[in-house]
């Protein structure tokens, strides 16, 4: 359940996105993602996006009556990519959070992620559930996250002893896992879930403890959502109306059940006025 004060997060930053620009009328949109966060974005042997986002991004187009193309690239290269105009949007699991609400104009969150380690499977700290305790623990331990995460940021904000070892892509640190060059991972739980499910190694195990992005909405945010221009008022506004729809006819629910094997749907994506 969301809380009060995230509820009116939320509709704050789905509110910002409305207003009067002439921008977003193309017929064609350019979507950028990393293409290698499984189950949110991937690449098939094809060449094509797939993922939870692509869903998200084709049944908002379809939506829209315009046509998209996925621009893929490095995480933490979107936004400034974004900001140079290479492409219209961001769909990427980015989290929307007060940082990056700077430079991104975002919409209303369309899915609710929380965070976890992966951990050696004879961790001490692999089935304690206090945050404090276990984030103190991992002190001098090497520790994996992507490059540009909010889960990066929430490290060196509650724990700076704690080994830092930043990475392109996913798969770049699941490898150095697995080498023994780092302790654990820290990243969304949906994305550590399928590296321990599709490795089937019993040497790392997903962490029992799950934190919540309301632990520290200033790093952790308040939702998964599109990332715009800012200044880009009039696409944003056709994004959230959108967004209302899919959410409204069950699109993001049946595909965060598909991915995900759960609803990680935003409850609120409707929350804003239909106008």
């Amino acid at each position: 359940m969301l809380t009060d004060s995230i509820r009116k997060t939320l509709l704050c930053i789905g509110l910002a996105a409305l207003g009067v620009s002439t921008a977003g009328a193309a017929t064609t949109l350019k979507i950028g993602t990393e293409g290698g966060y499984p189950p949110w974005s991937m690449v098939d042997a094809k060449g094509q996006v797939t993922g939870f986002d692509a869903d998200v991004g084709h049944a908002l187009c379809e939506q829209m009556k315009v046509k998209c193309r996925f621009v893929v690239q490095a995480f933490d290269s979107l936004i400034p990519s974004l900001e140079a105009n290479r492409f219209d949007m961001v769909i990427s699991g980015m989290t929307a959070n007060p940082e990056r609400g700077e430079r991104v104009l975002f919409s209303v969150p369309y899915a609710l992620e929380e965070s976890t380690f992966v951990l050696p499977a004879d961790s001490p700290w692999l089935r304690n559930e206090d945050t404090d305790a276990v984030i103190k623990g991992l002190s001098g331990k090497a520790i994996g996250v992507q490059s540009g995460t909010t889960q990066g940021a929430f490290l060196r904000k509650r724990n700076p002893e704690i080994q830092l070892k930043e990475y392109d892509s996913l798969d770049q640190m699941q490898i150095d896992l697995g080498s023994g060059r780092l302790y654990g991972t820290f990243a969304d739980l949906s994305s550590q879930e399928e590296f321990v499910s599709k490795t089937k190694s019993s040497a790392y195990a997903v962490s029992s403890l799950v934190i919540k992005s309301s632990a520290d909405t200033d790093t952790l945010g308040f939702g998964i959502a599109v990332g715009m221009r800012k200044g880009n008022d009039e696409l944003a506004k056709r994004v959230n109306q959108a967004m209302c729809q899919i959410s409204k006819d069950g699109t993001l629910k049946a595909s965060s059940m598909k991915w995900f094997g759960r609803d990680s749907s935003n409850p609120d994506a409707c929350a804003l006025p239909a106008s």
